[in-house]
């Protein structure tokens, strides 16, 4: 019998990467001169993954969110892994936006994932497992098939392909 090529399709963050994109962003809102004196600020709670924007108008609130996201792409951090929530109205003029990092591929993607794999009939097996899929076939030109065909499609969250073998 043929040895299982498989590899892993996961979502996952390195967190001290974001930690330090956080404090790079910080650092911006208080020296650049456009945001310097604006009243917005920027939070990250890494108990429950969120990243908190209160600013006094809707356009300062998006510059923030672009400078943080300037300072994770830097850090090789994917920005599909944050998904920012609709402008919260909070007093007077003042909005807040959250932010959740999200890490793992959620039952529905992982479906949605698994189907494209079934439907592009190549001998490949994908298995869901917990928050990541893995894809096992004889043929190691299959699995590189199958990376590539997962590379064009979106589906709204960071994938990466670790554990091939």
């Amino acid at each position: 019998m043929a040895k299982e090529n498989s590899f892993d399709v996961v979502s996952q963050v390195d967190w001290q990467e974001v930690d330090n994109a956080f404090q790079q962003a910080s650092k911006e809102l208080t020296q650049r001169y456009d945001l310097k004196d604006s009243g917005a600020t920027l939070e990250f709670n890494k108990g429950q993954k969120q990243f908190t924007v209160q600013a006094p108008a809707d356009f300062v609130a998006k510059q923030v969110i672009d400078v943080l996201n300037t300072k994770l792409i830097r850090r090789n951090v994917d920005i599909k892994s944050v998904k920012w929530s609709d402008p919260i109205k909070a007093s007077g003029q003042s909005v807040r936006l959250v932010g959740d990092v999200q890490e793992g591929i959620d039952q529905e993607t992982a479906k949605k994932i698994s189907k494209d794999i079934r439907d592009s009939k190549l001998k490949v097996k994908a298995t869901i497992e917990g928050d990541k899929l893995r894809v096992s076939s004889a043929s190691r030109d299959a699995l590189q098939e199958v990376i590539a065909l997962l590379k064009e499609n979106d589906y709204g969250i960071a994938l990466q392909y670790n554990n091939y073998r």
